[in-house]
């Protein structure tokens, strides 16, 4: 998994223009008016894509399909769902064309991904925006699909939702938090267990606060490693006021280290208003004679911008995972670690 994580978005940059790009301040989509999605109820019909990597275990459509309908969904799956070129879940413009048929089609409440991996990010170009804004649906995934999250809000204002995928551990926690959200629509304060299992004091889950301090902004973020790659075209949001949100998964520390320096010299840090830095699963120091830490690596890009920071969050490759709505204003705690929505994401 995380040999896969990193080579494809090694092997994908080659379709992401090279040279000398924009700040993020310059580049970045208008601003849309924020438009939210009709909430799901069950007995809904939910279209299945799989935007970016190939599965290479066909029953894992099958298990995503029995996992939505215990949550009371019906699914179809998108005609190019189990295709595949090479390490990619077919040609872009038959994942792209699941997407857009499933927003043209007025029966389909909601569009869930199987996986990540790579490959959004050669999708972005290829998708009707207007076709998006003029039906808004559920968009829900996470990992490689920050890309797509992260250019529908941009483009249309279209409220999406870093969240499970197929693939996940649809667990009590993470279904709890699908359920509250795209539900109910709930607006509600995400916080982590505090459960100390078998342990005198808790061990797991733990928050480490980088700065005190609370702060409001709009919910944006996702995959660090997918979002540095956008960094200069025009499918991102404005960061300004913004609370960034952010995970990463096997990558070596001085990898962290340069994603985040890209996101300081494209202008993003300096705007945002709080940061939450989920997990970082499996990232370790690599090899070499000494590294720095997670922790100076965030004290020496974080600890600066003065604002309200933490890290630790039950957000990204983990099997206890936060639904994060894009674009629905939140107020965090960076002592308590808290996330707290200040209005419903869905309608």
């Amino acid at each position: 998994m995380t040999w896969t994580r990193r080579h494809m978005l090694h092997i994908g940059g080659a379709a992401i223009a090279a040279g000398a790009l924009p700040s993020v301040a310059g580049s970045a989509a208008p601003k849309q008016r924020v438009i939210k999605p009709k909430r799901l109820k069950k007995g809904d019909l939910v279209g299945l894509i799989n935007p970016a990597s190939a599965t290479f275990n066909r029953d894992q459509a099958e298990i995503y399909r029995e996992t939505l309908a215990a949550l009371g969904l019906q699914t179809r799956f998108g005609d190019h769902l189990l295709d595949r070129y090479g390490y990619l879940a077919g040609r872009d413009e038959d994942r792209a064309a699941d997407i857009n048929t499933f927003f043209a089609d007025p029966e389909v409440r909601a569009v869930l991904a199987l996986r990540g991996g790579w490959g959004c990010n050669r999708l972005l170009p290829l998708l009707d925006y207007e076709l998006i804004r003029q039906n808004p649906k559920i968009v829900l995934g996470f990992s490689d699909l920050t890309a797509l999250l992260l250019a529908v809000y941009a483009r249309t204002g279209l409220v999406t939702f870093h969240g499970p995928t197929g693939n996940s551990t649809w667990n009590e926690f993470t279904t709890e938090h699908v359920r509250r959200l795209l539900f109910d629509g709930a607006s509600f304060e995400m916080r982590n267990p505090s459960d100390s299992g078998v342990h005198l004091t808790q061990v797991e889950n733990r928050v480490l606060t980088i700065t005190s301090g609370t702060a409001r902004g709009r919910l944006l973020g996702g995959n660090l490693s997918v979002l540095s790659a956008m960094i200069g075209s025009i499918y991102l949001p404005d960061f300004k006021g913004s609370i960034l949100f952010l995970e990463e998964v096997g990558e070596d520390i001085y990898r962290v280290d340069r994603m985040l320096t890209q996101l300081k010299l494209a202008g993003v840090l300096e705007r945002i208003a709080g940061l939450v830095f989920g997990r970082c699963t499996d990232c370790g120091p690599g090899r070499g004679y000494g590294s720095l830490t997670l922790q100076e690596v965030l004290g020496d890009h974080v600890a600066p911008l003065g604002i309200p920071a933490w890290y630790g969050s039950m957000i990204g490759h983990v099997a206890d995972k936060f639904t994060v709505p894009l674009g629905v204003p939140a107020e965090i705690d960076a002592d308590t670690g808290t996330i707290k929505l200040l209005e419903p994401a869905v309608v």
